[in-house]
């Protein structure tokens, strides 16, 4: 299981937010190519970005900053979200030297465009889903549509889509422990792999995540918990490898 620092890209700067409101963040480093090299220099072995701007502004805005850092490390796997809703924004980013692309709001709103995305980038492309209480959020977890998770899961399981990127929306960004029983759901629900996200807040949390890696989950994201410290991501990872 891997563990995955997120650098979550607001205004050019490295942020974290509560439960997905862009009023509610704190500014971590005005570097974000810094603390990629942190994590990397810590052993990451992939790097979660997400364009915050992006999300709501439906295209990339941090772009530069995004390939700056996939030009700093070419050799590493980087997932990128927020505001991916063309083949264009995936051409740029593939040409930019990331690896993975998360399909958020525009895989709930066109599930059609995933199907057509997995054929044109096979092996690129990655599925946010973002729940609270089972159902998912869109456009920047400003909206709750009516549709379960688990059931847009399943709609993605023949199109070849990498992994799912499963956050539930209250614990994110909270310091609350993950949700492992929605995430287990989450990956029983589909043989797509699911990479757990939200709430992930010391080494209980990635231990009982690991406890349940069979199921499908195949890696953790962590924002809060290794820029505050209460997470050490070298030591996670380690503790996943043995």
């Amino acid at each position: 299981m891997l563990i995955i620092p997120a650098i979550d890209l607001k205004d050019g700067q490295c942020v974290r937010l509560r439960q997905g409101d862009m009023d509610d963040s704190t500014v971590f480093s005005d570097d974000p190519v810094a603390v990629a090299r942190r994590w990397v220099e810590q052993g990451a072995r992939r790097l979660h970005l997400v364009d915050l701007n992006g999300a709501f502004a439906g295209r990339p805005v941090n772009g530069e900053v995004v390939a700056a850092i996939a030009a700093a490390y070419p050799e590493l796997p980087i997932q990128i979200g927020g505001g991916i809703r063309s083949a264009d924004t995936i051409e740029y980013y593939l040409q930019a030297g990331v690896r993975y692309l998360i399909i958020g709001t525009k895989a709930v709103k066109e599930p059609e465009f995933v199907t057509q995305v997995c054929r044109d980038f096979k092996g690129h492309i990655i599925v946010g889903l973002d729940a609270k209480d089972g159902l998912v959020a869109t456009d920047g977890w400003a909206e709750v549509s009516a549709l379960k998770a688990a059931d847009l899961a399943r709609r993605f399981e023949r199109d070849g889509v990498e992994a799912i990127v499963y956050t539930d929306i209250a614990r994110d960004g909270m310091m609350q422990g993950v949700n492992v029983a929605a995430t287990v759901a989450m990956a029983q629900a589909s043989s797509i792999p699911v990479i757990a996200s939200g709430g992930i807040t010391n080494m209980d949390d990635i231990k009982a995540l690991k406890a349940q890696a069979h199921h499908g989950i195949c890696g953790a994201i962590t924002g809060r918990a290794i820029y505050e410290g209460s997470l050490d991501m070298a030591e996670a990872q380690r503790w996943c490898d043995g």
